[in-house]
């Protein structure tokens, strides 16, 4: 096959280079991973990095949805050069052939009740920029199919965690994925890093370093029980949050109680962040619970989730902590690439387990 040109899956293993930009706007993450074994099931780091976003780049992400359409289009052909770029000046350092490259792109919009989605991060500059074979666009299909296009990890879970009863991450969101008689099942719990960030940012900090700001604080009674009364929470799976659900419901409720000291709006938040992973977790009697996340850094969350859960919390080496996601998107453009489901409708709410991802041939 042509498309496989480039690929050779007969040596036993294929080499995939996973990205990622999360909504924290940490910057860029790439993981290079080797996958062997039956159905490239067994898996390895081989290195990974996480190229930093200057101060102009955060601003143009953070901005992207409000541009014109011609201001849009350019920002997403000039995130898919850069972002090949810093793979390549990755790659560089490496004497390995790179059969792959899979990139989540960063999201712009996700609103998929109304088929809406966007990751800027164009994979056809991507693919120019480094001669390799990119798969890129992995929600659209799943949200033309009637899925939440989200979460996308879960295949992964069941696939290279099945070890774990269930799987967290703690990025700008927390995402659960669990098995469930038969099936994966995954959501969106509740936001974390994003909204922890911004109360942060009140007093010139990037994030708040192993939550010793918040740890300060006392949690808002009345924000707290006002936060805990949103819809979301009390829907039913399939369900994923995006930008615009926290700017409709939360910034609001933040706005409300402005004035406020910053360490009690960060520790309700703890608090609340905290209650809705463990409320979730320990109704579906999850037992080892693999977390993470860049929140897996945050010890004052961790061991506020430690006092609430009743299953036992499992940390994997920093790799993992760090490009779980990048390396499982890494994962995700290998099952697309053999033509393999890689979205689950029982996580999703699709009318089909599809094989999503635009692949851009070299």
């Amino acid at each position: 096959m042509e498309l496989f040109k480039n690929i050779r899956p007969e040596k036993g293993y294929i080499t995939a280079a996973g990205l990622m930009s999360g909504t924290s706007l940490d910057g860029l993450d790439i993981a290079l991973c080797r996958f062997g074994g039956e159905g490239f099931r067994q898996f390895e780091i081989i290195d990974a990095t996480t190229v930093l976003y200057d101060e102009d780049m955060k601003k143009q992400l953070r901005t992207a949805g409000t541009l014109s359409a011609r201001d849009f289009i350019a920002l997403h052909r000039k995130y898919g050069q850069w972002t090949g770029e810093q793979v390549n000046m990755f790659l560089k350092r490496k004497n390995i052939h790179v059969d792959i490259i899979a990139s989540h792109g960063h999201t712009v919009f996700h609103e998929p009740d109304k088929k809406l989605n966007f990751q800027i991060g164009d994979g056809t500059m991507i693919a120019a920029a480094t001669g390799i074979t990119t798969v890129s666009d992995f929600r659209t299909f799943d949200i033309a199919l009637g899925g939440q296009g989200a979460p996308l990890i879960p295949i992964v879970d069941r696939d290279l965690f099945s070890q774990y009863d269930a799987c967290v991450n703690l990025g700008g969101f927390a995402n659960v994925s669990l098995k469930k008689g038969t099936e994966r099942k995954a959501w969106d719990i509740c936001p974390v890093n994003i909204i922890l960030n911004k109360l942060a940012g009140y007093s010139g900090q990037d994030f708040d370093k192993n939550g010793e700001t918040g740890k300060k604080g006392k949690a808002l009674d009345n924000l707290l029980a006002e936060l805990e009364s949103l819809d979301f929470y009390s829907q039913a799976p399939p369900k994923s949050l995006g930008t615009e659900w926290v700017d409709e419901n939360i910034r609001p409720l933040l706005k409300k109680y402005d004035g406020q000291k910053q360490e009690d709006l960060m520790a309700t938040w703890y608090e609340h962040a905290a209650t809705r992973i463990s409320n979730d977790l320990n109704t579906h009697k999850a037992k080892k619970i693999l977390f993470t996340g860049g929140g897996v850094k945050n010890k004052y969350l961790m061991s506020l989730l430690q006092k609430k859960l009743e299953g036992e919390i499992v940390i994997p080496d920093t790799n993992i902590v760090d490009f779980k996601e990048a390396a499982g998107f890494a994962y995700l453009g290998i099952l697309r690439l053999l033509g393999l489901p890689n979205c689950l409708a029982s996580v999703t709410g699709a009318r089909r387990d599809n094989s999503s991802g635009v692949i851009h041939p070299v």
